[in-house]
């Protein structure tokens, strides 16, 4: 909606489009709230956003443009009444992301022979290709047209982003050798490809700021199915959870088929790893006489061997060593409980990207009401000063807009409004785009969870996600790897020793047989649950969301959104079921009596129908709601 044309009366006010207030906003507008939704940004889902390739180099940009230009605050103290205080919000949004470093390691241009190769020899798959990527691009254009824009915005300074892309990291390597073959599910040749081919086919790209997985039992896929909104997304199974050991990438036994058919653990192991997981289902006596104490020294004392140690401590718990037994022990039930739900592993990933959670929550909002204006924000609060409450805001066009509660993210708070507390944690993250999968299988559509221990002392513990082309995140032909862990240094100074060991690097060309870094991108962002949110210098009627995690899930988000829900409205239930399409009936509709007839004994027929089947099982029925892809 344009600007001018706003309401002057909101009863919700939300400023930012991350994963939290995109579902407070859904939450809202479903039990009938009247909810504007702003974001000074061009585009969805702020530090949760996923972008096309030349997308995330236009964003690159700006985080060095916001960063040497701060803009001035305008002066709106001519709106203020009597009785009232002006607060100001913070007009930067780029202090939650810093050391922003970027390197391209594959040739610039692309070969005249690569381009006439091409040419001759596109398959089928290929144009099949092409006409996914069509239809997603009619979908964007129906649902979530500022990042279209944002796109194509993108795509006239590509020229410019490339430049600076090569002055901020490590200049391009035109003869890296070829890699490997195992990958290509579509290009037929074994030449590398190239940067400006990255550039080409960035559309194809889908690239997440935020690197998470879904639990199949977690708070997030549970509020989907309620809510009704997985309607409006696809979904892929993780097909296999990798950790690397010993210099090598080995796969995790996770379930009952995954250990007998492993072949790197022995028989022995083999018994003792399944009585292991079977008595991890409920606590028991001796369980608890290990409470305080490390979950590896719980784990030593079963006699279990190194393998099984590294593989239930590093990648089915997901903890370190130091971490509490009764945490490890939660953990690994959590994992238990989430397998075989939807696939071999306890992990979904959405098609497109995690960036479509936040605009699914969106739509939901606005199929309820909700207005929606991106490039637009709220700069001011008005403060009763009687009542300590916010009861106006003015956005950035100088509108003064009432409304009963204001919700924004943690990035718009003042920093003289914010409570004084430990220094800032932050994440480290890295993208890279490669031309091979960690470790080759049958299949080059694996989509994979890599867990990394320490490689050293002081080092912290990464969690890769691997993804390839058919997640709709990647180009035919690449893969798209994200790297996190909490930060120590920098995240270049954190997550590089592991990009050097496993995968080939200008910086470590020694690694023949590991995938080849084409493209990589460096960055902390801001932990969002490191941040004391309660206690700001706010009005009692403001409520703030903090940004992503550093956890695998999005338990953060959702606790949060759903607590801001219940301090506001705690007689209502936390984002309900929507009606499908066909059901809902429209003011004028006049269905004939003969229909209603109809309708009261098709009704009569199904209480019936659903006494037979409240037996069948809420399971079956919650597996449906989730359009998973094979």
């Amino acid at each position: 909606m344009a600007a001018e044309d706003l309401p002057s009366e909101f009863d919700v006010v939300i400023l930012g489009t991350g994963l939290a207030e995109s579902v407070v906003a859904a939450a809202f507008s479903r039990v009938g709230q009247r909810v504007l939704h702003v974001d000074r940004r061009s585009y969805y889902a702020a530090n949760w956003a996923s972008f096309t390739f030349n997308g995330l180099l236009t964003w690159i940009q700006k985080q060095h443009e916001e960063e040497s230009q701060p803009e001035e605050p305008q002066d709106w103290s001519s709106l203020v009444e009597e009785g009232e205080e002006l607060i100001h919000l913070s007009n930067s949004d780029s202090s939650s992301i810093s050391n922003v470093q970027v390197f391209c390691y594959t040739s610039e241009e692309e070969e005249e022979e690569e381009v006439e190769e091409k040419c001759l020899n596109t398959t089928e798959e290929e144009r099949g290709g092409v006409d996914e990527v069509a239809v997603k691009e009619t979908s964007e254009t129906e649902c979530a047209e500022p990042k279209e824009e944002m796109t194509e915005e993108a795509d006239g300074t590509a020229d410019r982003e490339e430049e600076a892309s090569h002055t901020e990291g490590q200049e391009p390597e035109a003869d890296q050798p070829a890699p490997s073959a195992a990958q290509s599910q579509s290009v037929p040749t074994k030449k590398k490809i190239s940067y400006a081919q990255l550039v080409k086919e960035g559309r194809r790209f889908n690239i997440d700021l935020v690197s998470k997985l879904m639990y199949s039992r977690g708070s997030l896929v549970d509020l989907l199915i309620k809510s009704n909104v997985s309607r409006y997304a696809e979904f892929k199974n993780v097909t296999r959870i990798l950790t690397y050991r010993n210099g090598s990438v080995e796969q995790v036994p996770c379930s009952r088929a995954d250990v007998f058919a492993n072949r790197q653990l022995s028989v022995v192991e083999k018994r003792k790893l399944m009585r292991f997981l079977t008595s991890c289902v409920e606590e028991t006596e001796e369980q608890q006489a290990y409470r305080g104490r490390p979950y590896l020294e719980f784990l030593r004392d079963q006699q279990l061997g190194d393998n099984l140690q590294h593989f239930l401590l590093h990648s089915i718990a997901m903890v370190t060593e130091d971490t509490p037994t009764e945490e490890g022990l939660a953990s690994t039930r959590h994992f238990l409980r989430c397998l075989g739900r939807y696939g071999n592993t306890p992990f979904l990933f959405p098609v497109y990207g995690l960036g479509e959670i936040p605009q699914c929550f969106c739509r939901m909002c606005a199929v309820f009401g909700g207005i929606y204006c991106l490039r637009h924000s709220i700069t001011c609060l008005l403060l009763d000063k009687d009542s300590n409450r916010c009861k106006a805001v003015i956005d950035s066009k100088g509108q003064r807009i009432s409304c009963s509660h204001f919700v924004m993210e943690d990035g718009y708070v003042g920093a003289d409004r914010k409570k004084l507390a430990t220094p800032t944690r932050l994440i480290s993250r890295a993208v890279l785009i490669t031309d091979s999968s960690v470790l080759l299988s049958d299949s080059d559509q694996q989509v994979s969870m890599v867990t990394v221990p320490p490689i050293a002392a002081g080092c912290p513990a990464v969690r890769m996600v691997e993804l390839c082309s058919s997640t709709m995140t990647c180009m035919p032909g690449t893969y798209l790897v994200h790297l996190t862990c909490q930060s120590v240094g920098s995240a270049y100074e954190d997550l590089s020793p592991v990009v050097t060991k496993m995968f080939r690097t200008a910086e470590s060309p020694e690694q023949e047989n590991c995938p080849s870094v084409l493209w990589c991108l460096y960055f902390n962002v801001t932990d969002g649950s490191g941040l004391e949110v309660e206690g700001y210098d706010l009005p009692s009627n403001v409520y703030v969301c903090s940004g992503p995690d550093a956890a695998l899930g999005h338990d953060h988000a959702i606790k949060q959104a759903e607590s801001i829900f219940q301090k506001i409205l705690p007689d209502e239930d936390f984002c309900p079921p929507a009606p499908n399409p066909e059901d809902i009936i429209y003011d004028g509709d006049n269905p004939s009596s003969s229909t209603g007839e109809e309708t009261e004994g098709a009704g009569e027929e199904a209480e019936g129908a659903g006494e037979e089947a409240e037996g069948a099982g809420e399971e079956e029925k919650q597996q449906e709601s989730l359009q998973t892809e094979e």
